[in-house]
């Protein structure tokens, strides 16, 4: 018994012993060291970027070919894809048909002058006996009426005959400007519907248009860029993933009207396309480049964090002590972001080692020397 008390007092005293040196060790300890960090300063200068829009690559003019007569195609006279001009031959439809009602049609017109040269002489001889008073009125009016008559019969069949002799144009269809002709719908033989059928599609494609949507509130600025005249310099430019089109564009029309449901306003650029590059409905990038007159705050993008969608940035203060600023954030320049809100020139901010910091954190800040504005 009295062992078992022996080993008991011998326990706890070593437990006592244990936890006293135990708090000793860690008041010898004290507070963890600084962090050891880079800073740099905030500057302000002035930031060349560009706004992005997605953009649709449009043809200034472009139309459907649609037969105006009905018939069987009999000819082609392009390669699909090749460059046309205005004016040039492109489908012929069988004529037949339209030749021969032309052919009737001049056919009625002069069986119509023939009935009209009658009805004058007939109203030229009662003219001459009303006037001997050797015919009565009555017949006199019934030659005058069959004479005006008849000049209108000759006017409706030249008039019907016209009417033929365009379907027999219409029959030939022709380049109706300068552009590119698409692919063909429609072969030799195929029977077309006039007004129905789609045989092709011309477009013009050297200058191209690019349509994107602007927001209202940038409205001003982009008439004032139009206003500005049709200058093409580094304003406007076109991006195709990594690759950057080599010719500026210029602001070509602004839409009418706001679109209420967006509340955007679609605007037009122009672009030169002399080796026909820009295809019709090609999707791209509108770069507008934005040099802002006032200078802006711009830092590392990697001297920022992200909390649940919220930016903040490490800011040395005081006692080498550092405090979390809440950001806001503009477009990215490259590696670097402009900052909105949240900083001011002359500031220090940790940019190496943001990682290994929390709010109030004590650090051991070096210039950093890496950073190149």
């Amino acid at each position: 018994m009295q062992t078992t008390m022996k080993y008991s007092l011998l326990a706890s005293a070593t437990v006592l012993f244990l936890a006293a040196c135990g708090d000793k060790k860690n008041q010898q300890q004290g507070p963890p060291p600084p962090t050891p960090v880079t800073v740099i300063e905030v500057q302000a200068s002035d930031a060349a970027y560009y706004d992005e829009y997605p953009g649709t690559v449009v043809a200034l003019n472009q139309t459907e070919l649609r037969p105006q007569v009905t018939g069987y195609i009999t000819g082609i006279y392009f390669k699909d894809g090749q460059k046309v001009v205005k004016g040039q031959k492109l489908y012929s439809i069988d004529q037949q048909l339209y030749s021969a009602n032309y052919q009737q049609a001049l056919a009625n017109v002069q069986v119509q002058e023939t009935n009209l040269l009658k009805a004058q002489r007939d109203v030229e001889r009662y003219r001459q006996l009303d006037k001997q008073e050797a015919i009565a009125k009555q017949q006199v009016d019934y030659a005058e009426s069959a004479y005006e008559a008849a000049k209108k019969q000759v006017d409706a069949a030249k008039a019907a005959a016209n009417a033929v002799r365009a379907n027999v144009g219409f029959a030939t269809i022709y380049a109706p400007f300068s552009g590119t002709i698409g692919i063909s719908q429609v072969r030799t033989g195929t029977s077309v519907v006039a007004g129905q059928t789609i045989l092709n599609t011309v477009s013009s494609d050297n200058p191209v248009a690019v349509d994107f949507a602007v927001d209202q509130s940038e409205i001003y600025r982009f008439s004032q860029l139009q206003t500005a005249g049709g200058k093409k310099d580094s304003t406007f430019s076109l991006a195709f993933g990594k690759e950057v089109y080599p010719f500026f564009g210029s602001v070509s029309a602004i839409d009418r009207a706001v679109d209420p449901q967006t509340g955007t306003i679609k605007t037009r650029l122009s672009f030169p396309n002399e080796k026909a590059v820009l295809k019709p409905g090609m999707s791209t990038t509108v770069r507008v480049l934005s040099n802002s007159k006032e200078p802006s705050i711009t830092i590392p993008y990697k001297a920022v964090t992200e909390q649940l969608g919220t930016y903040f940035a490490y800011v040395l203060g005081d006692s080498s002590k550092v405090s979390q600023r809440k950001l806001v954030l503009g477009r990215t320049v490259g590696a670097n972001v402009i900052v909105k809100e949240g900083l001011q020139a002359g500031e220090k901010i940790v940019l190496q080692g943001v990682q290994s910091l929390r709010e109030g954190a004590k650090v051991n800040a070096a210039p950093d020397t890496t950073y190149r504005k």
